[in-house]
């Protein structure tokens, strides 16, 4: 028996049961995740007559819907709806969220905790009773049915606050100071020094802060009339119901919608390990 046996052998034995239970819990627990997308997939690639063919594998696939559905002018004009206000929405936050972090964080002035209680008290409020007033201040502004009307809830939030200030907190003080010394003013440190040293933070509120803008369905809802401003989430909903449901179609559409988001998360996902490694260290 050569030591490459012996060497596997024993690690093997290492292995603990409550390690084994936990990563088939895991493995279930991704299977539970994935079916659902994969039965979107399966389904956009059926035609009407096999929608409730509840088959993962499609026993006649087509790509006549993927087809259909990007032929539709009003498809792409929504998805470029939905890009442009997700792209603007996040690089709002990232710039003013972490600004005030940064502040919050940083300098001592009297009321700064007042401030940051105030900002934290915000995320009590449900959604939902916010929807009125931003309503009456899109109506006296002219914003109603306009892409400023379906961004400004979203330019700045009290998580992304809170997110940033607490990162910025274990940024080391004397790499500013040193950075004053040099002659820079305070805005340029803040983008020059301390921005960089919190870059998963970043990523992180990008990726959240992206994801739920795009699929955001409520407030773009209201707040807009033409088909024009539709967002993706708007636009499928409305273009499911036009005729008849065509499960295959929303599907489709679904399924296309998934691409942004999966890029987003696939060019930043190790900006997030990187962040849950040194909030794991800072705890």
């Amino acid at each position: 028996m050569n030591a490459a046996t012996l060497d596997h052998r024993s690690s093997f034995r290492s292995v603990r049961p409550g390690q084994v239970i936990a990563w088939t819990l895991l493995f279930l627990g991704g299977i539970v995740m994935i079916t659902p997308i994969l039965f979107m997939l399966s389904t956009s690639l059926k035609d009407a007559s096999q929608v409730y063919d509840l088959r993962l594998v499609p026993e006649s696939p087509t790509l006549d819907n993927y087809i259909t559905v990007l032929s539709d002018g009003r498809f792409l004009r929504w998805f470029l709806n939905s890009l442009f206000v997700a792209v603007a929405v996040t690089l709002s936050n990232v710039f003013f969220d972490s600004l005030v972090g940064y502040t919050l964080a940083k300098f001592r002035f009297r009321g700064r905790y007042f401030i940051f209680i105030a900002i934290l008290s915000t995320l009590m409020i449900p959604t939902e009773m916010l929807v009125i007033p931003w309503y009456l201040m899109a109506s006296s502004f002219g914003w109603i049915d306009t892409y400023w009307g379906i961004m400004f809830p979203g330019m700045m939030t009290a998580f992304g606050t809170f997110l940033m200030k607490q990162f910025f907190e274990t940024v080391p003080d004397e790499f500013l100071e040193a950075a004053r010394v040099d002659g820079l003013n305070e805005f340029s440190i803040w983008w020059r020094v301390a921005m960089p040293l919190v870059t998963p933070a970043l990523s992180a509120l990008a990726i959240f802060t992206f994801l739920g803008n795009w699929t955001a369905f409520f407030w773009p809802l209201i707040v807009t009339n033409s088909r024009e401003l539709y967002t993706l989430p708007v636009g499928l909903s409305s273009f499911a119901v036009e005729q008849a449901i065509q499960w295959e179609m929303i599907m489709t559409g679904a399924s296309l919608a998934t691409i942004p988001t999966l890029f987003v998360f696939l060019l930043l996902q190790r900006y997030i390990v990187r962040g849950v490694m040194l909030a794991g260290l800072k705890g």
